[in-house]
């Protein structure tokens, strides 16, 4: 229904305009006080990179997170992650990922970006909170922080927004009559723009100077329990889950590689698997294949039939190249 109502035409979306002009006018205040100084910003010793959306829902944000952190640290730089850690509940914050936390304690993406990067993540309600925990512990030169492009109590040296190329911003509107946290209009303040798969749309005209398209590879497809790597194509019978913001591009990217699907189940974005509930879903005679956020979570009791497919992010040069330039450009400036 929500896809419809964003994303389509439903014509509940009326009696949703007068909550969405309230968020609209919130979110206005709110920006505008961070603005002024009559909200107090926390200033980091390092240069703070925010990889956010403008729209809620997947955007492909997380596999950008994970490509940047792999360009900057062939670039010789010391990268560090906050995060909120939604759908997460640690006993204490800001909590320091190690190799036994859970998504339970952090949340899926935090978890998933630590396991593919091994660079140190943090996790706090308040991400300042996270961006000293990390500092305390590690030497870093840069600190990105997984979504938080409306987080204004972390001042940030660059923002990075990421933009889905099918989806786009939906009809436009705020919260829930649509989509967005922030107007598209906001694109015009933040330092560079990623299109998330080829787009027709005037985004790179308009902001040409700082906007690229990045497409999201998929790998090989990864065993749960042996964390052996097989071709996509050698798998069979397979039965696709997904619990993910947008389900259906990982089931439009299988239809794509051609994999032998033969049915697919929805969940909600951060569902919570268990063990029983993916045995009802897929027989022991079928191949269960996850994508590597829910694959993170199912890991303590896999069984011999569960495969995940990671993907990278194909980053175009000149984007990681502009950030090294406004990064090399603030480092001189704190001098």
């Amino acid at each position: 229904m929500i896809e419809k109502l964003w994303y389509g035409k439903n014509c509940l979306f009326w009696l949703f305009i007068p909550f969405a002009l309230l968020y609209g006018l919130i979110a206005f205040v709110r920006r505008f006080l961070y603005r002024v100084g009559m909200l107090k910003s926390w200033h980091s010793p390092v240069p703070i990179i925010v990889v956010g959306n403008l729209s809620v829902g997947g955007n492909g944000k997380t596999p950008l997170v994970v490509g940047l952190i792999e360009a900057l640290k062939q670039k010789g730089l010391q990268v560090g992650v906050v995060s909120r850690g939604y759908g997460g509940k640690s006993d204490n914050y800001p909590l320091i990922l190690n190799d036994t936390t859970t998504t339970a304690q952090a949340g899926d993406e935090p978890v998933l970006i630590y396991q593919r990067t091994n660079v140190p993540v943090a996790v706090a309600p308040h991400r300042s909170q996270a961006v000293q925990a990390l500092l305390n512990q590690y030497q870093l030169d840069v600190i990105l922080t997984d979504d938080g492009l409306q987080h204004y109590a972390l001042e940030r040296d660059i923002e990075v927004a990421v933009v889905d190329g099918k989806r786009l911003f939906g009809n436009g509107w705020w919260m829930p009559a649509g989509p967005m946290r922030e107007r598209e209009d906001r694109l015009k303040s933040v330092d560079l723009i990623i299109i998330n798969g080829d787009s027709i749309n005037n985004l790179a005209t308009k902001y040409a100077h700082k906007t690229y398209t990045m497409q999201l590879t998929p790998l090989y497809a990864v065993n749960l329990l042996t964390q052996e790597k097989k071709p996509l194509s050698s798998l069979q019978n397979i039965c696709a889950i997904a619990g993910i913001s947008h389900p259906k591009r990982f089931f439009d990217m299988l239809e794509k590689m051609q994999a032998n699907v033969t049915k697919t189940v929805s969940f909600a974005d951060h569902q919570k698997f268990t063990l029983s509930l993916l045995n009802d879903v897929a027989s022991c005679q079928q191949t269960l294949l996850m994508t590597e956020k829910d694959a993170v979570k199912c890991r303590q009791f896999a069984q011999q039939n569960w495969w995940y497919l990671p993907i990278d992010a194909q980053i175009p040069t000149p984007a990681i190249e502009q950030i090294c330039l406004l990064l090399t450009k603030i480092q001189s400036q704190r001098e």
